[in-house]
């Protein structure tokens, strides 16, 4: 595994994300983006997809990586083709296509070829009846399996991607023995953010979260996958806390589970991240709908670089409340995207976080995810 290169967050996204279209065969009860059946026929065009791949690419050594999602990716014709152009660009390039039927191994094979380095699936249930439920469409859970079973087969690298809200909670445990049982690079594990569909069900509560955060921790330490979070950037915290506490050259899985971390501190809503939406528009994260200009008509890195609110998320020490007192507020700042939601602001305290401030006697480094060991590098 190649070392990561230092990210400067201020001058370029670790993620660029970019919703290919809104169209997609399932109606999950989360969906930040309220998919619909059919595409948008506003949707950016193969040729302004080009140029979207160009604004990416233009961020400079080393770029950004380059994340295809929707809706369902696989809708549109185009998808091989936008794949090579941005792996010629010299972009890492990963997929996010929903669990449906428009996944074939043809498609998969195509993809392949065309330079895609990895996909990444959804399975928020152990089985069939609790992850279509959370799909709302039967049979989604055997077309996600047979997913995961191609990419094996054709040594496509694979990531699974879980929710975590009140309705998954249950199902969390059984979840991770599923993961272990798959060859994966990442478990990418989601906090739901109340936001579009996702508005209308609950989130798990702060002492909950802080539970699965250590639990996940736990599983980090001899699981052969990395794993990640999404819209819980406390698990920085809790990694710098629980290594700290147990000496990390004492746990023996340690070192290969920091080696699969992929960033030395948080990525999170227009902090290391961007998002860009089907019509172009340009959002700190798909969670954060503030849209802040328009990749058709501008520049996607001067808005990252220079536009006020990107550069007010940056700022840790514009943070308000528990999260601006908080000596982790470097490494981790809280869900902007979730204390947005639940506030209107996006400097407040993220309500997801128990930790109370000034309870560790010596704090991290700043930008460093725990006081010593070496540099994470890619899984």
């Amino acid at each position: 595994m190649a070392r990561l290169p230092a990210f400067d967050f201020d001058r370029a996204p670790f993620l660029v994300i970019w919703e290919m279209t809104r169209a997609c065969a399932l109606a999950c009860v989360h969906c930040r983006a309220n998919a619909i059946p059919w595409r948008d026929p506003r949707e950016m065009t193969t040729e302004e997809g080009f140029r979207l791949i160009d604004q990416v690419a233009a961020f400079g050594d080393p770029p950004p990586l380059f994340v295809l999602t929707g809706g369902d990716p696989m809708r549109r014709p185009d998808l091989a083709e936008l794949v090579r152009y941005a792996v010629n660009k010299s972009l890492i390039v990963a997929l996010t296509p929903s669990g449906t039927a428009a996944v074939t191994r043809r498609k998969l094979v195509e993809l392949k070829e065309a330079g895609l380095s990895r996909i990444a699936v959804s399975l928020d249930g152990p089985d069939a009846n609790t992850h279509d439920a959370f799909r709302r469409v039967s049979g989604s859970y055997d077309w996600t399996m047979r997913i995961i079973r191609t990419a094996g087969e054709l040594g496509l690298p694979l990531q699974i991607n879980t929710t975590v809200s009140r309705i998954t909670l249950p199902s969390l445990e059984a979840m991770a023995r599923r993961v272990k049982n798959f060859h994966v690079a990442l478990w990418a594990v989601f906090f739901l953010v109340r936001t579009g569909r996702g508005a209308s069900i609950d989130q798990v509560s702060p002492d909950q979260c802080e539970q699965v955060l250590n639990w996940l921790y736990n599983i980090s330490l001899t699981a052969p996958f990395g794993i990640k979070t999404t819209e819980a950037p406390h698990f920085h915290r809790v990694t710098w806390q629980r290594d700290r506490e147990l000496g990390r050259h004492l746990i023996a899985g340690a070192p290969r589970r920091r080696a699969l971390l992929r960033s030395p501190r948080s990525v999170s809503d227009g902090n290391g991240f961007v998002f860009v939406d089907h019509l172009g528009e340009i959002y700190p994260s798909g969670f954060l709908p503030v849209s802040r200009g328009n990749a058709r008509m501008g520049d996607l890195a001067a808005t990252y670089r220079d536009d006020e609110i990107f550069r007010r998320l940056r700022d840790a020490d514009g943070l308000t409340g528990k999260c601006g007192r908080c000596e982790f507020r470097e490494i981790c700042g809280g869900s902007r995207a979730r204390a947005y939601a639940a506030t209107g602001s996006l400097m407040a305290s993220d309500p997801l976080c128990t930790y109370d401030p000034g309870t560790i006697v010596q704090p991290p480094v700043s930008g460093t995810p725990t006081p010593q060991g070496p540099q994470p590098v890619s899984g």
